[in-house]
């Protein structure tokens, strides 16, 4: 795969501006402050790697997603990054085998040209105790866009992407309520509830890029919610 051929250089230079607040927080956030979920010190947990992927459409600043299908046995039908599990050729997990992990998984499930892609930074590794995946998010530019589709549609159902200007808008925003209590950053999006991680992780770089608008956070969705 082009993804994984050749090394991953991580540069935030010649960047547009708009992104500095991110390539800013990527070199000083804390774990803690992504999440309380982090990866257990005995250092389990399976390594895996998704892209956030930031490109530049005709409504501004937009962040690449995908839909996985709804046929899969776990995860069916959640919007999430591109994105799963390191493999050996990947290279080291503590180093370089996350960004190529999420170059390579990216390409596979969307089928975007990782060359066009500029890795210019990578978020702390965080966990999700549900799986036992331990997950670094790879924050890259999309200096050179490429087609995009659901390359499988027995895993995605869709690929697609959402303007930050939709993200940040607090009709856009809500509380989702899993049955069993936990609650969590939500985005009412055309294609669905972005909830969980995913939600996790693009209320956090919202807001720590300066980019969040008060929202209402009493308003509660549940986990079906549909457009």
């Amino acid at each position: 795969m082009a993804a994984a051929s050749g090394p991953v250089v991580v540069s935030d230079q010649g960047l547009p501006a708009w992104l500095d607040p991110v390539a800013g927080l990527a070199r000083s956030i804390r774990p803690e402050e992504l999440s309380s979920f982090l990866p257990p010190e005995s250092g389990s947990g399976r390594q895996s790697a998704v892209l956030v992927l930031f490109g530049e459409g005709p409504q501004g600043p937009e962040l690449l997603l995908m839909e996985r299908a709804g046929s899969l046995r776990s995860h069916a039908g959640q919007i999430s990054f591109p994105g799963g599990a390191l493999d050996p050729e990947d290279g080291d997990p503590a180093t370089t085998g996350p960004l190529r992990a999420a170059l390579r998984e990216a390409e596979e499930e969307t089928g975007l040209d990782p060359s066009g892609v500029q890795v210019f930074g990578v978020l702390p590794r965080l966990y999700i105790p549900v799986s036992g995946f331990v997950v670094t998010p790879v924050l890259g530019w999309w200096r050179e866009p490429s087609p995009v589709g659901a390359v499988d549609q027995g895993e995605t159902a869709h690929v697609f992407t959402v303007p930050v200007a939709q993200l940040t808008d607090p009709a856009t925003r809500a509380t989702s309520v899993h049955p069993r209590g936990h609650r969590g950053p939500a985005f009412l999006l055309e294609h669905g509830l972005l909830w969980g991680f995913t939600a996790g992780v693009v209320d956090k770089v919202l807001h720590f890029a300066g980019w969040e608008r008060p929202w209402d956070r009493s308003r509660e969705v549940p986990l079906d919610w549909h457009a």
